[in-house]
C-alpha cells in the first residue's frame, strides 16, 4: 500500500505590494470571486481554487515557476483576450494545448491553460522528449 499523500492544491498564497490593485486584477481580469478582504490580505475563489493575496514585499522570480489556471474551452478565447489586454505576456506558448503566459501586477508568473495531465501525457507519448518515461 502506498503511503498517504497530498490530494491536490489546498490554496495558493501570493505576496502582493498593492492589495487593492491585485484584488482588482484577479477579480476583473481573471474573473475570481472575492470572498473576504482585510487590511493586509484577501481570499478569492476561482472554481475550486482558494487564492490568498497577502500584502508585503515581493520579488518576481527569473525561472519558469508559475501557477496555471484552467477555464472552460468555450471561454478560452474571451478570457485570453481579456488577459492579454490587461496583463503583460512573459512567455510564448510552446507546450501542448492552448496557453497564455502572463504576469500579475506584482510579477507573479501565471498561465491560462486548456488541457490536463491526460492530454499532456498523450502528447508526450506521440512526441516524447529526451528521457521521457511514463510510470
Amino acid at each position: 500500500m502506498a503511503p498517504a499523500g497530498v490530494t491536490g492544491v489546498n490554496h495558493i498564497t501570493l505576496v502582493v505590494t498593492d492589495l487593492s490593485r491585485s484584488v482588482l486584477f484577479y477579480r476583473d481580469v481573471l474573473g475570481c470571486r472575492v470572498r473576504a478582504q482585510w487590511a493586509r490580505g484577501a481570499y478569492l475563489e476561482a472554481g475550486s481554487l482558494w487564492l490568498c493575496l497577502e500584502l508585503g514585499p515581493t520579488a518576481a522570480s527569473a525561472d519558469d515557476t508559475h501557477i496555471a489556471f484552467s477555464c472552460a474551452r468555450a471561454e478560452f478565447p474571451t478570457l485570453a483576450a481579456r488577459i492579454t489586454s490587461g496583463a503583460r505576456v512573459w512567455k510564448d506558448n510552446r507546450s501542448e494545448g492552448d496557453s497564455v503566459y502572463f504576469l500579475d501586477p506584482d510579477g507573479h508568473k501565471l498561465e491560462l491553460h486548456l488541457g490536463d495531465l491526460a492530454s499532456r501525457l498523450a502528447h508526450y507519448r506521440d512526441a516524447p522528449p529526451n528521457g521521457f518515461c511514463e510510470i
